[in-house]
């Protein structure tokens, strides 16, 4: 329970900034609690707090009927706290960790042998318990993460964020270890998270927006914000849902949200707007009436908090692209029998796509699966150990740097230097790309308006939240005006609001001819794709348009998210029965 707590942070050379503000929340016993919330909401500070590893400025707190503040040590004893960046030791095998962890939490050897067995089961990770923590998966990690933090049996477990940068198999893996240990153990749990759709498996909900609560209640609750509100428009024949989504996006007065979501577009009205008003922006769309989600409840939540209403960015097309007009057709990236070895490892195993002019070309696959390879590939980053690569006219197993100077790359870890200001950083990278005096001048100045860095230009990178680090890196990936633009998982950890803001820019890049390839876990982002590729084991598992996709899914595959992990288990299934039928 939280009784009006305080908590700021002093930035060096700024006004301190207040992470939590008066905050009053009280978390129901032997359940799951979500908190969600922008980036910057302070859900990672109240559970830092919570964990005895921050101490408040004021208020008063309690976990489990201690005071956090005058005995962090008694709540220690009693808790788990796993946190977005959770401490493995790569260089350690999975049982290596587990009894590292064991050590230093002083769990007895005649309780880790049922503990272990019980968590190697849950995680399925019995098969890899020698090999090393750096060699797994991002998915793996995360469970093993989870495993280490459970060697003991806790009252309650804090979760930051646990399913960041991990895939929709591994997330659905995720929960059920965590529904196990709430139902067997009656385990309190308390998650903060970006994605929705976990909230909505909780039995509360607490919404966050700068440092304040705005809301708390059950996922139902939360939902009812945006009852009666919310529609499903399907474009007429030859409109991309996206298309739809961003004339939507771009008349706030009117609509509160709108996102793509099975080849349809799904859209919340403002209460206070007749349906007859939005019938323009519709330009002939069928349009139904959709139950509320707890996602559109927290968007109607949000927006209503703004003072105004406010358009998603979309000048994009002329402040950061002049990418010359071209044939639509043109294929700009062309890949034939790719492959990458890594000793007797196949990363990539020969896979052919192509790509062309303006288009947005996801690829998808679980953690592991060889796309983060055939990724850098494609950037010219790493070489292929066999094949034809070819981007923006140039052979990239000859002439990679050649190849670099069209393109623009955003990587999911932010990879600025974070002891240069934002203005040092722009400068630096700019005059990496070639720009110099008055060009270097106007870029910075271009991508300064577009992307809302002004006011920020003399702040620490390092120091800023972490949605104003994302605009700061695609804002040096645009600087020298590329033809093709990378981003890897670029939208990982981020939240709804965050998202739509991000996509709405690059819906007016690729509009504007820039190719956009994109890597990403979150299967809604698929849909803004004009073609995906699934990958596993570093094979080519599907390619096509979403609908495409979807239809090779089968009739059971709803929505992208259920395609992706048809397509995926089926491959796998595959594989499994392969050598069985060998030796029958």
């Amino acid at each position: 329970m939280a009784t009006k707590l305080h908590r700021q942070f002093d930035v060096k050379g700024r006004a301190p900034v207040v992470a939590l503000d008066d905050l009053s929340i009280s978390v129901p016993a032997g359940s799951l609690t979500a908190l969600v919330g922008p980036d910057g909401s302070g859900k990672t500070t109240l559970l830092r707090l919570a964990a005895g590893l921050l101490l408040p400025d004021s208020g008063a707190l309690q976990v489990l009927g201690i005071d956090v503040a005058k005995d962090p040590q008694a709540v220690q004893d009693r808790i788990s706290y796993m946190p977005q960046r959770f401490g493995l030791y790569e260089d350690l095998s999975v049982q290596e960790n587990l009894d590292l962890y064991s050590d230093l939490h002083g769990v007895s050897h005649a309780v880790r042998r049922e503990r272990y067995a019980r968590l190697l089961e849950m995680t399925d990770l019995a098969r890899f318990t020698s090999r090393l923590a750096g060699k797994l998966s991002g998915g793996m990690k995360q469970k093993l993460g989870l495993a280490c933090t459970l060697v003991r049996s806790p009252e309650l477990l804090l979760l930051d964020e646990p399913t960041v940068g991990v895939d929709p198999l591994s997330r659905r893996e995720l929960w059920e270890i965590v529904q196990q240990l709430v139902d067997a153990e009656h385990l309190s749990v308390i998650v903060s998270t970006a994605y929705l759709d976990e909230a909505e498996r909780c039995a509360q909900v607490f919404v966050m927006r700068e440092s304040r609560l705005v809301a708390e209640g059950t996922p139902a609750q939360i939902r009812d914000n945006a009852k009666d509100l919310c529609f499903v428009a399907r474009p007429k024949e030859g409109t991309h849902a996206r298309t739809l989504q961003a004339r939507l996006l771009d008349a706030p007065e009117a609509v509160i949200d709108a996102v793509p979501e099975g080849g349809e577009v799904r859209f919340i009205r403002r209460p206070e707007v007749d349906a007859s008003a939005i019938e323009s922006l519709l330009d002939g769309a069928q349009v139904q009436p959709a139950p509320a989600r707890l996602e559109d409840g927290f968007m109607v939540l949000l927006r209503t908090q703004q003072s105004a209403p406010q358009a998603a960015k979309s000048s994009a097309t002329t402040a950061v692209a002049s990418v010359p007009a071209a044939d639509k057709q043109e294929v700009v990236i062309e890949v034939k029998d790719l492959v990458r070895k890594f000793d007797d490892f196949v990363a990539v195993a020969s896979t052919s796509f192509n790509v062309r002019r303006g288009e947005i070309f996801g690829l998808l696959g679980p953690n592991g699966a060889g796309k983060t390879t055939t990724f850098r590939m494609l950037c010219g980053l790493l070489p292929a150990s066999s094949g034809f690569l070819q981007v923006a006219g140039v052979n990239l197993r000859h002439a990679r740097a050649q190849a670099r100077a069209k393109i623009g790359y955003v990587s999911q870890k932010f990879a600025l230097y974070g002891n240069l200001t934002v203005s040092e950083n722009l400068s630096f990278f700019g005059g990496a790309y070639g720009l110099r005096g008055k060009r270097l001048a106007e870029r910075m100045r271009a991508v300064v308006q577009e992307f809302e860095l002004a006011g920020q230009e003399d702040a620490t990178s390092g120091q800023l939240p972490g949605g104003f680090k994302q605009r700061l890196a695609m804002a040096t990936s645009l600087l020298h005006e590329p033809e093709i633009l990378f981003l890897d998982e670029p939208t990982s950890g981020t939240d709804p609001l965050a998202r739509r803001e991000f996509w709405r820019r690059i819906t007016a890049l690729a509009e504007a001819g820039v190719t956009i390839i994109i890597t990403t876990h979150f299967m809604e982002e698929a849909e803004y794709c004009d073609r995906i590729v699934i990958q596993d084991a570093g094979k080519l598992l599907a390619i096509g348009t979403p609908h495409e996709v979807r239809s090779r899914a089968g009739t059971q595959a709803a929505n992208m998210e259920d395609a992706f992990i048809g397509i995926v288990e089926q491959a796998r299934e595959k594989t499994r029965a392969a050598p069985q039928e060998a030796m029958a």
